[in-house]
């Protein structure tokens, strides 16, 4: 009998090998072990009728043969990883889209929010001023200035809201610029001088960044007209290395005494809603808002993160 049949019968079985290696059943592996010992036993008998060449070439094909079934188990297992990475990447993604939708509503809320109680609340001041000088002075002219700015409240808080809502859809003008105009207006409501001061090297900030520092500008401003009429306010924004620090200062209108030995103290404060709403929008971006009193000033203190 020539080495050629059993060349057939090897390459048959060597091509069984070959795609049982290709699977992952036990059931498979059993049948690549068995072929494999069927080939390692035709290839000592073919050794044994046959020269050197074919006890060398035999053992080289089953080599090469294994070698292909093993590179093909790999090819799937690694396309099996694939596409699971991509399914998970997918689904990260998704999820990724609804937390920023999430976000995205969480800030509009904050921003509507803030706008709308600072101008609201500056209205209601105004209407109760109106309400004690029609009630007890019976101050008729002064009550109606007082209803015109009332209203005139109204028509600038309306206008907030929608600049409000188009800064959230935008870029927003340069912080130093809007602190500037909110001076000029505090400025021109009340009659008080507002030095604005810009130091460090200013770079733009992201709206999610510049406009808390904003909102908490005007809430301090707001405040010092409430709580300190007539008095200046000094208002200092200043870019440093890893932060940019927003300082609005004002004197107290009637600074408390102080007890003896007791050293001045940066307080932060809790009370006032309009300020720890600030603090919540500054502590999401990693920042900080400090208000207290201080050598009889009163000072507001936001910082973040750049």
């Amino acid at each position: 009998m020539s080495a050629f049949p059993q060349a057939g019968t090897l390459v048959a079985i060597s091509l069984i090998v070959v795609i049982e290696l290709g699977t992952e059943s036990r059931l498979a592996v059993g049948w690549s072990v068995a072929g494999c010992t069927v080939v390692a036993i035709e290839i000592g008998v073919l050794a044994a009728k046959a020269g050197g060449g074919l006890a060398l070439g035999y053992p080289a094909l089953v080599l090469l043969v294994l070698i292909a079934g093993h590179n093909r188990r790999d090819y799937r297992i690694r396309a099996e990883q694939s596409a699971a990475l991509l399914a998970q990447a997918e689904l990260l993604r998704a999820e990724q889209r609804r937390v920023a939708v999430l976000d995205e509503r969480a800030r509009i809320a904050r921003e509507i929010h803030d706008v709308l109680a600072h101008s609201l609340g500056a209205l209601s001041v105004q209407i109760q001023v109106a309400s004690a000088l029609l009630t007890d002075k019976q101050d008729i002219d002064r009550a109606v200035a007082v209803l015109s700015e009332a209203r005139r409240l109204t028509t600038d808080g309306l206008a907030e809201t929608r600049r409000a809502v188009h800064a959230l859809r935008s870029d927003i003008a340069p912080l130093g610029e809007e602190l500037a105009a909110a001076a000029e207006t505090h400025r021109q409501r009340h009659g008080v001088a507002v030095r604005l001061t810009v130091g460090g090297e200013a770079s733009p900030l992201a709206p999610d960044q510049a406009l808390p520092l904003f909102r908490t500008a005007q809430e301090a401003l707001a405040n010092a007209a409430k709580h300190a009429p007539a008095q200046p306010v000094e208002v200092t924004l200043t870019y440093e290395d890893d932060h940019v620090t927003l300082t609005v200062d004002n004197p107290l209108a009637a600074p408390g005494p102080r007890q003896a030995g007791e050293r001045p103290q940066f307080a932060t404060l809790d009370g006032g809603y309009g300020l720890t709403g600030m603090r919540e929008r500054l502590m999401l971006l990693g920042g900080t808002l400090d208000a207290g009193a201080r050598e009889g000033r009163w000072r507001v203190r936001a910082k973040v993160p750049r």
